[in-house]
């Protein structure tokens, strides 16, 4: 399925938030003065927090501010996405830039003005900067269109965080609908993490984020008196021991040199102290950076779960579903990526990334195309325990929205040009 035909429409007006009639010589200067208008964006997106699949004003917002910048956009796409495309002045590939929207079902811990609106929902995870980066890159590329080669397809994906329970969307539901047709040469994204100090950015080659899945254990045994466990089948016990049992996968049989964890992170059992439970519930993740891994864990697991169930006169059934495979620089991409990111902000402020067991939907772009994935710091300078994201006190420096729209421009334009 090829992508939807772009909708053209022009604003009569720009938005006030637009800064500048004609694009200076120097992108980095410019972007310099847009801080306050991206201060402004961002704070816009953090008060308006929205689940996943349910970015309605987000999206809305988003199109409005393309479309005053003259861009064509096509809305509705995986529900709440939106597409936007530049067309450069010069010949050249087509690339993509992609910004996640949705937020995180959080309480916002904080007594900042532009705290969230929205009761119990928080862009905890940071994505209110990341759909700032991409409208600031977006802004500054149109008014530089005459330096831009080939064509840019910005991407505002939803429901990164996972779609609700029934439904269809994120990234894997955008490959689906056909945004990543024709192909781009190349695709880019960041995540902002306050472990990187802000006016930085991390990157590497190669696995840098895990895949992600979710199992659940369904274990049924027999009910009897506590004070009579022969006569019964404990589901309590049966689980501790696949607890145990999923952590020496681990730690036994697992090559130290490809990481993967297993965590339970739900367990339960049981309905009185004094009654053996006849059933229980385990529910968790795996993770790995090992595409290998990944290929066979699922297996891997069936056989052990079930192994154990029987060893101990229980049945047992596994619910297993991949949400995410492992996010993979392209490494030809990346070096050209780097070389960029060096130039437009210093060799001390582009730092090696290490590789984490976080996951990211990123993954299903780059399944299909080269892509390139860094980390944008937002760590403010003397705080030494910042917040981390997915948490309600999380927050960011906002001098990191200045460094992610120049990562943006540089990476843009250096691939365009390159050959």
């Amino acid at each position: 399925m090829r992508f939807p035909t772009l909708l053209l429409v022009v604003a009569g007006v720009c938005a006030p938030w637009l800064m500048f009639a004609a694009a200076p010589t120097d992108p980095a200067a410019e972007v310099a003065r847009m801080r306050p208008a991206l201060v402004e964006t961002r704070r816009w997106f953090h008060q308006h927090a929205e689940l996943s699949n349910r970015e309605i004003e987000t999206s809305r917002e988003i199109a409005r501010r393309l479309t005053a910048l003259g861009y064509p956009v096509q809305t509705g796409v995986a529900h709440t996405g939106v597409v936007a495309t530049l067309q450069g002045a010069q010949p050249g590939p087509l690339l993509a830039w992609r910004a996640d929207i949705d937020a995180l079902p959080v309480e916002e811990k904080s007594a900042l003005p532009y705290a969230s609106l929205n009761k119990g929902v928080m862009h905890a995870c940071g994505h209110d900067v990341h759909i700032t980066v991409g409208l600031g890159a977006a802004e500054v590329l149109m008014k530089r269109r005459k330096d831009v080669r080939g064509t840019i397809r910005f991407i505002f994906q939803p429901a990164e965080e996972g779609a609700p329970p029934g439904e269809e969307g994120g990234a894997a539901l955008m490959v689906k609908e056909g945004v990543l047709q024709p192909p781009p040469r190349a695709i880019f994204g960041l995540h902002v993490m306050p472990q990187v100090p802000v006016g930085s950015v991390a990157v590497r080659a190669g696995p840098v984020l895990a895949a992600a899945d979710r199992f659940s254990i369904k274990v049924r045994g027999k009910k009897a008196h506590g004070a009579m466990p022969h006569l019964g089948v404990d589901a309590v016990y049966v689980g501790a021991q696949l607890v145990d049992a999923l952590q020496s996968r681990v730690s036994r049989r697992q090559d130290a040199r490809q990481p993967l964890v297993i965590s339970v992170g739900q367990f339960h059992a049981g309905n009185r102290f004094n009654i053996l439970a006849d059933e229980a519930t385990l529910e968790g993740t795996v993770r790995t950076l090992d595409p290998a891994t990944h290929a066979v864990i699922k297996a891997d697991l069936e056989g052990l779960v079930h192994g154990v169930c029987q060893a101990h006169g229980a049945s047992c059934e596994l619910t297993y579903a991949n949400l995410a495979p492992v996010t993979v620089n392209d490494p030809t991409l990346t070096a050209r990526g780097t070389a960029a990111l060096t130039r437009a902000l210093g060799a001390d402020h582009v730092k090696e990334w290490t590789p984490a067991m976080v996951a990211e939907d990123f993954a299903f772009f780059a399944q299909q195309v080269p892509g390139l994935y860094f980390i944008l710091g937002v760590g403010a300078p003397g705080v030494k325990d910042p917040a981390g994201i997915h948490t309600p006190d999380f927050q960011v420096d906002e001098d990191a929205l200045v460094t992610g729209v120049n990562a943006a421009v540089s990476l843009l334009l250096s691939e365009g040009a390159a050959r």
